[in-house]
């Protein structure tokens, strides 16, 4: 490939990373947002619905901690690092030439999204809102969809990162079009 077809070939790259990024953040937090408000209006507070026997419950809970249930006296906290993951992912999307970066980052911010709109909009309010959870397995806290999320980009950036792959590789992309030429 010519050096002067090269740069609108790396712009469209990056606009495919940025734009996989944004696309998965927000399917991510309209599943999260749509599934909390069924849960509020249709699931009892604090009574299990069995769904799958033993396997799986919708119980609805609000959690004003973290995971686990965890500092449940510092919501205000925990709406600051969902503040500051969600600008870091949104200036980092800008970059983004990996598309399994671009993935798990778009879950990452979907779901930091999907709990500060908690934090922000539901009662009590004042950025110490209480977060919706709904979904129960055996031996593991209630969660919700943005919960699920951060911990499927937690695991992914992790993978990433153990295989040496950065946000702006693109070897894949440079030995594909080596071929093509």
């Amino acid at each position: 490939m010519k050096n002067s077809q090269a740069a609108p070939v790396r712009l469209a790259i990056v606009k495919s990373g940025r734009a996989i990024c944004y696309l998965v953040a927000c399917l991510t937090l309209l599943t999260d947002v749509a599934t909390k408000n069924w849960a509020v209006t249709s699931l009892a507070d604090g009574e299990p619905r069995k769904v799958l026997g033993a396997l799986l419950d919708f119980h609805y809970v609000r959690n004003p901690g973290a995971a686990f249930s965890f500092a449940t006296g510092s919501t205000w906290i925990f709406t600051l690092v969902a503040a500051v993951v969600s600008i870091t992912v949104i200036v980092i999307a800008r970059k983004i030439v990996s598309r399994p970066w671009a993935l798990a980052l778009g879950l990452l911010l979907g779901g930091a999204l999907g709990n500060l709109g908690d934090r922000v909009f539901r009662s009590p309010g004042h950025l110490r809102g209480l977060v919706v959870d709904w979904i129960e397995l055996p031996h593991w806290p209630i969660f919700n969809i943005a919960d699920a999320a951060i911990v499927i980009a937690a695991g992914f950036i992790t993978i990433l990162s153990i295989r040496g792959v950065g946000y702006r590789d693109q070897s894949r992309l440079s030995h594909q079009s080596e071929r093509s030429e």
